[in-house]
Protein backbone atom coordinates (compact mmCIF):
# COMPACT_ATOMS: atom_id res chain seq x y z
CA UNK A 1 0.00 0.00 0.00
CA UNK A 2 2.77 2.40 0.75
CA UNK A 3 4.25 1.75 -2.73
CA UNK A 4 0.92 2.70 -4.34
CA UNK A 5 0.66 5.78 -2.16
CA UNK A 6 4.19 6.83 -3.17
CA UNK A 7 3.31 6.41 -6.85
CA UNK A 8 0.15 8.48 -6.45
CA UNK A 9 2.04 11.24 -4.62
CA UNK A 10 4.77 11.17 -7.27
CA UNK A 11 2.18 11.46 -10.03
CA UNK A 12 0.41 14.32 -8.22
CA UNK A 13 3.76 16.17 -7.81
CA UNK A 14 4.63 15.61 -11.47
CA UNK A 15 1.27 16.91 -12.65
CA UNK A 16 1.51 19.90 -10.28
CA UNK A 17 5.02 20.65 -11.60
CA UNK A 18 3.82 20.44 -15.20
CA UNK A 19 0.83 22.67 -14.41
CA UNK A 20 2.93 25.29 -12.58
CA UNK A 21 5.53 25.24 -15.38
CA UNK A 22 2.77 25.78 -17.94
CA UNK A 23 1.32 28.66 -15.89
CA UNK A 24 4.79 30.25 -15.47
CA UNK A 25 5.60 29.98 -19.18
CA UNK A 26 2.21 31.41 -20.09
CA UNK A 27 2.74 34.32 -17.71
CA UNK A 28 6.23 34.99 -19.14
CA UNK A 29 4.87 34.88 -22.70
CA UNK A 30 2.03 37.29 -21.91
CA UNK A 31 4.44 39.62 -20.09
CA UNK A 32 6.83 39.66 -23.06
CA UNK A 33 4.00 40.42 -25.46
CA UNK A 34 2.72 43.16 -23.13
CA UNK A 35 6.13 44.85 -23.02
CA UNK A 36 7.65 44.12 -26.44
CA UNK A 37 4.64 43.37 -28.65
CA UNK A 38 3.41 45.44 -31.57
CA UNK A 39 0.97 47.24 -29.27
CA UNK A 40 3.16 46.80 -26.22
CA UNK A 41 4.39 49.15 -23.55
CA UNK A 42 7.56 50.18 -25.39
CA UNK A 43 5.61 51.06 -28.55
CA UNK A 44 3.09 52.96 -26.44
CA UNK A 45 5.81 55.05 -24.79
CA UNK A 46 7.41 55.82 -28.18
CA UNK A 47 4.05 56.91 -29.59
CA UNK A 48 3.32 59.02 -26.50
CA UNK A 49 6.64 60.85 -26.96
CA UNK A 50 5.96 61.37 -30.66
CA UNK A 51 2.49 62.73 -29.84
CA UNK A 52 3.94 65.24 -27.36
CA UNK A 53 6.52 66.36 -29.93
CA UNK A 54 3.84 66.82 -32.61
CA UNK A 55 1.63 68.77 -30.20
CA UNK A 56 4.55 71.12 -29.42
CA UNK A 57 5.18 71.62 -33.13
CA UNK A 58 1.48 72.32 -33.76
CA UNK A 59 1.38 74.88 -30.95
CA UNK A 60 4.52 76.55 -32.31
CA UNK A 61 3.05 76.68 -35.83
CA UNK A 62 -0.23 78.11 -34.52
CA UNK A 63 1.67 80.90 -32.76
CA UNK A 64 3.64 81.63 -35.92
CA UNK A 65 0.42 81.59 -37.94
CA UNK A 66 -1.25 84.04 -35.55
CA UNK A 67 1.75 86.38 -35.70
CA UNK A 68 1.79 86.29 -39.51
CA UNK A 69 -1.96 86.92 -39.73
CA UNK A 70 -1.62 89.93 -37.45
CA UNK A 71 1.28 91.26 -39.52
CA UNK A 72 -0.72 90.71 -42.73
CA UNK A 73 -3.69 92.57 -41.26
CA UNK A 74 -1.43 95.47 -40.26
CA UNK A 75 0.11 95.55 -43.75
CA UNK A 76 -3.36 95.70 -45.31
CA UNK A 77 -4.90 98.28 -42.99
CA UNK A 78 -2.26 100.43 -41.28
CA UNK A 79 -0.35 102.93 -43.45
CA UNK A 80 2.07 103.76 -40.63
CA UNK A 81 2.99 100.08 -40.30
CA UNK A 82 3.45 99.77 -44.08
CA UNK A 83 5.88 102.67 -44.04
CA UNK A 84 7.71 101.31 -40.99
CA UNK A 85 7.98 97.88 -42.61
CA UNK A 86 9.30 99.32 -45.88
CA UNK A 87 11.89 101.41 -44.04
CA UNK A 88 13.11 98.55 -41.82
CA UNK A 89 12.98 95.61 -44.21
CA UNK A 90 13.87 97.23 -47.52
CA UNK A 91 15.81 100.28 -46.27
CA UNK A 92 13.55 102.60 -48.21
CA UNK A 93 13.39 106.35 -47.64
CA UNK A 94 11.37 109.26 -48.85
CA UNK A 95 12.85 111.31 -51.69
CA UNK A 96 14.17 114.05 -49.39
CA UNK A 97 15.61 111.72 -46.68
CA UNK A 98 19.03 110.17 -46.15
CA UNK A 99 19.68 106.77 -44.56
CA UNK A 100 22.64 106.45 -42.22
CA UNK A 101 23.81 102.94 -41.38
CA UNK A 102 26.04 102.14 -38.43
CA UNK A 103 28.04 99.00 -37.85
CA UNK A 104 27.03 97.05 -34.83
Amino acid sequence: MSELRRQVLSEVRRRRTIFLTFIALTFIYISLIFVFGESGLIKYLEMKGKKAQLEREIKEMELTNMRLRKELQLLRENPFYIEKYAREEYRMARPDEYIFQYER
